[in-house]
């Protein structure tokens, strides 16, 4: 009987993965940066980027799309991109210690549960973290500088926590729809 051995897989623009994926070199995409496809996938930036075509070019550095307890760890940025993370009904994402850049969004969670979005610098984005119709999401510690917009936006989003972020020039530095509730904001 011989035992499966989980090599560690390098990434290139586009690919789909899973499993423990670590950045090896910077990329360059002319596309979409990551699509992980299966859950429990940790992307290590190892200090590596994700460089986009462009703020319009509806491509994303890294998306999750309904798989669960993704973790991407800095250092590393994304940047460059319609957004930096885009998560879409998944549970449990965690990012953190990620320099999100020049993108419209730098993190944009829709039917997203308990993500975690800590430590990181989101920085000159339209928009940094925008939240939409999920719940039990943690942004926590990160360090928000000129996103036009706004830094946090939270549409229809529930039982989530914004706390110890440090957020200056926006137009909005937490906007909260009228949908939203039970979220707890505080010492940011």
């Amino acid at each position: 009987e011989q035992q499966q051995q989980t090599v560690p897989i390098s990434a290139a623009c586009g690919q789909v993965v899973s499993g423990v994926v670590n950045l090896t070199a910077n990329l360059n995409c002319s596309g979409d940066g990551i699509i992980v496809g299966g859950p429990n996938t940790v992307i290590n930036m190892n200090g590596f980027s994700i460089t986009g075509p462009g703020q319009d070019s509806s491509k994303v550095a890294i998306m999750v799309p309904n798989v669960d307890n993704v973790v991407v760890n800095g250092p590393g940025s994304l940047s460059n991109f319609q957004a930096g993370v885009l998560l879409t009904g998944a549970n449990g994402f965690q990012i953190n210690s990620v320099i999100l850049s020049n993108n419209q969004i730098g993190t944009f969670m829709t039917g997203a549960e308990n993500a975690q979005v800590q430590q990181n610098i989101v920085q000159n984005n339209n928009l940094g973290i925008v939240s939409q119709s999920s719940s039990g999401s943690k942004l926590s510690s990160n360090l928000m500088s000129s996103n036009l917009l706004a830094g946090i936006t939270f549409v229809n989003t529930r039982g989530s926590t914004i706390d110890m972020n440090n957020i200056h020039g926006s137009q909005n530095g937490v906007f909260v729809d009228g949908q939203s509730a039970d979220n707890m904001i505080n010492a940011n």
